[in-house]
């Protein structure tokens, strides 16, 4: 079966519908129901409860704090590089930014633009830059962590579909990144701009930001922005910046020539937040 026939019903189920059932559903306390809820999904995608603050999913109150708990000290060190993979996952594509377009599989491209909710400007900032898809699975560590210093400028809430982000789907839905509700957040840094994209998906109950708490719930029809320039929110190389509440993906933008990308990267690899994911280049 194709990518695209396979994710044909996706086109047609009730995502949003799904999506707020799901939200309800993980943050609903209801006891020994929570509990079992857990347990079948730490057996069922194999979530490693040993790099937990606390192992034992009958701690947890709700689905959600379960889902984004703390990792142990010490579980995830800080690689000595310029950049560091801001979470656990997988590699989806990696790249330059041809112009102003993202690689996102065979056949399928988008524009930077799109994916900042259409502010040229923005993107323009990105021409011929580099970009990183990140996918974190349901059984990863789900809270997401600087890849570098970095100081808040801005953060926009883009509405959009919920399409899952699974890797079938990203070779069977054009745009897909620049399709999904996402959440944009604009950096400077010792590079120039940064751009980290929060991208939700089918079942994705909501994304939060440490400096704002949770972005969505409310889901709107209109693009919504928050400008920081005088409430300084400055983050340091491998803090958290914020988290999702079910497993999505990260998408990061970077200016023209100021990454190398880890040559040990390739798609589909295996990634842990704190490895190295690049360095300044030799000439940068």
């Amino acid at each position: 079966m194709s990518d695209r026939l396979a994710v044909l019903p996706q086109y047609l189920l009730p995502k949003q519908f799904l999506t707020w059932i799901a939200g309800r559903v993980a943050g609903a306390r209801m006891g020994g129901v929570t509990t079992g809820i857990i347990r079948w999904f730490v057996g069922r995608y194999g979530v490693n409860m040993s790099e937990a603050v606390n192992p034992d999913p009958a701690s947890y109150a709700t689905f959600n704090e379960f889902f984004t708990r703390p990792l142990r000290e010490g579980a995830r060190p800080l690689a000595d590089a310029a950049f560091l993979c801001p979470v656990d996952g997988a590699i989806s594509q990696f790249g330059a930014i041809e112009r102003d377009q993202i690689f996102q599989a065979k056949g399928h491209h988008y524009s930077t633009a799109a994916l900042v909710g259409g502010d040229r400007e923005l993107a323009a900032q990105f021409n011929d830059g580099s970009f990183a898809t990140l996918y974190l699975s349901p059984r990863d560590y789900h809270r997401i962590h600087m890849p570098c210093d970095g100081r808040l400028t801005r953060m926009i809430y883009v509405p959009g579909e919920l399409f899952s982000v699974n890797p079938t789907t990203a070779r069977g839905v054009p745009g897909l990144f620049a399709r999904n509700e996402r959440v944009v957040c604009v950096f400077e840094t010792a590079i120039g701009p940064m751009v980290l994209v929060l991208v939700g998906a089918t079942i994705v109950g909501s994304m939060a930001t440490v400096w704002y708490g949770v972005v969505n719930p409310p889901r709107t029809r209109d693009i919504r922005e928050w400008h920081y320039g005088d409430k300084p929110v400055q983050l340091k190389r491998g803090d958290e910046m914020g988290r999702f509440l079910l497993g999505s993906t990260v998408v990061m933008l970077f200016p023209k020539g100021q990454i190398a990308f880890n040559s040990q990267w390739q798609p589909a690899g295996a990634i842990r937040m704190g490895e190295a994911m690049g360095d300044r280049p030799l000439n940068g």
